[in-house]
């Protein structure tokens, strides 16, 4: 297999994950009941959207024999952000607990593992490529690496809350 063919085979893959990460965001949205997580949701979903359109413009390429283009991720790249503003985090907590929100609690794990794979797989992948693929891949980890801090952060919050509160008996 020639290396062209090789990253295009590693950037089919890569689409194919964002693809089915945005689908988890778009099917959550309708078991999230606080309107900040929605908001969250629909900022991931936007990101994940370019995300793909990164990755389409990079096979598109590679699959007419040009080299990797990097000026697109960049026009694409969305500044970091807690997608919660400290009031609405804090509003966001207290309502999941409240409610017992076990919904909520469980697709914020499983959001957070769905990102930190894709983001581990963009860091292994980086390190076995070279050159503009490398920088890609780089890039895509570390946009996913944002997004899997949100989750971790959350998860880790809601591990902690959970763990202390008293269950009867």
């Amino acid at each position: 297999m020639s290396a062209n063919e090789n990253l295009i085979k590693i950037f089919e893959y890569a689409r194919q994950q964002e693809e089915t990460g945005k689908s988890f965001f778009q099917d959550s949205l309708h078991r999230m009941g606080v309107g900040a997580a929605i908001s969250a949701f629909k900022r991931l979903i936007q990101e994940e959207e370019h995300h793909i359109l990164f990755i389409k413009n990079i096979l598109e390429g590679l699959k007419q024999g040009n080299p990797i283009e990097l000026s697109v991720g960049k026009d694409l790249a969305i500044e970091p952000t807690n997608y919660f503003d400290e009031r609405a985090k804090s509003e966001f907590l207290q309502q999941c607990l409240e409610g017992s929100m076990v919904p909520e609690v469980t697709i914020f794990n499983t959001a957070w593992l769905i990102e930190k794979d894709l983001s581990e797989f963009y860091e292994k992948m980086s390190k076995q490529t070279e050159g503009k693929a490398k920088e890609a891949l780089q890039m895509l980890s570390a946009w996913e690496k944002e997004h899997e801090r949100f989750f971790r952060e959350y998860r880790d919050k809601f591990s902690e809350t959970y763990s202390k509160m008293p269950w009867g008996g």
